[in-house]
């Protein structure tokens, strides 16, 4: 089965890149969702210059929520260290500390034009920072990397995803074909498209919002998620069909499922709400919150090669 991509224009199309990172960057780690544990973001922050890269802190990146300890910090705390580290213009990125949960709280109160006139920048992150991706594709019309987090464990564990992040962010050009060792074929089939994605349960959840995206038309979907019962990623993927949101998506490719059900269970739930699209379906490509996990780039042009189990980047995500 091949899927050809309709003309992105209707949904997804590619995205502004901005420039790949260089020794001597300046890069400021905000925490625009749950609260950060000090030693973790020092061990992460430590790896990054090793990297080369001028590392500095948001004022509030360690706060808490003073009522809601899920949260680091209040609302508007928040938002205000991620908007005044991106228009600041000595600085080249903005990578988050870790996820969790509090972006959808915070996306009403960034001044998006302020944003925007302060020009693209490089942005990482992922799990809750899924809704983030989204608003600055939406309203930044900006490409973003999916990767690893500093204040993480897996982060600072020496692996092949520091690697594959690090050649990401500053040799991007060498980033050309991603796969995983357990990546298979679910639905046969190629499709070229735009990649975007993240956590289902954060794409479903925010449908409808002002930053959402109206539709993956066009699109390469990468989604992943993590503590997912079986009936929870039912009710995202059917969401997200009955919205219409997955109409004339141009493939799948499904990441990691880290402590969720058994994945046999997930990968039926999986081929039931996606098989009847017709499209190319890839899973375990390895991405998300898996202990070892790729770096996606999104809002680029790839091709989805189901039957090879390969996600090709059709351009370097960072120029």
């Amino acid at each position: 089965m091949t899927s050809t991509a309709p003309d992105p224009s209707p949904g997804v199309r590619p995205l502004t890149r901005p420039r790949r990172l260089r020794p001597g960057d300046r890069a400021v780690i905000v925490s625009p969702s749950g609260p950060v544990e000090r030693v973790h973001l020092e061990a992460g922050a430590a790896i990054l210059r090793e990297w080369g890269l001028d590392v500095e802190y948001a004022p509030h990146v360690l706060a808490v929520h003073p009522t809601l300890d899920y949260l680091a910090g209040e609302d508007a705390v928040r938002a205000r260290d991620l908007q005044d580290a991106w228009c600041d213009p000595s600085v080249a990125a903005v990578i988050c500390s870790r996820g969790g949960y509090g972006a959808q709280r915070m996306t009403g109160l960034l001044d998006w034009e302020a944003m925007r006139a302060a020009g693209p920048k490089v942005f990482v992150g992922y799990s809750d920072i899924t809704v983030l991706h989204e608003a600055f594709a939406t309203r930044l019309g900006l490409a973003t990397v999916h990767g690893p987090m500093p204040a993480t464990p897996v982060f600072v564990k020496e692996t092949a995803a520091l690697t594959r992040l690090r050649r990401m962010l500053l040799e991007p050009e060498t980033v050309t074909t991603l796969t995983s060792p357990g990546a298979r074929t679910l639905v046969p089939g190629r499709a070229t498209g735009v990649t975007l994605g993240g956590c289902v349960s954060l794409l479903a959840g925010d449908l409808g919002s002002p930053v959402a995206r109206p539709s993956a038309a066009g699109g390469i979907l990468l989604i992943e998620d993590v503590g997912e019962e079986a009936y929870r990623l039912d009710r995202s993927l059917s969401q997200l069909l009955n919205a219409g949101w997955l109409d004339g998506v141009a493939g799948v490719a499904l990441g990691s499922w880290k402590d969720s059900e058994p994945y046999e269970v997930v990968r039926a739930v999986a081929l039931d709400r996606l098989g009847p699209l017709g499209v190319p379906v890839v899973e375990e490509l390895g991405f998300g919150h898996g202990p070892d996990p790729l770096t996606m780039p999104l809002g680029i042009r790839a091709t989805l090669d189901a039957d090879a189990a390969t996600l090709i980047c059709e351009e370097p995500a960072l120029r």
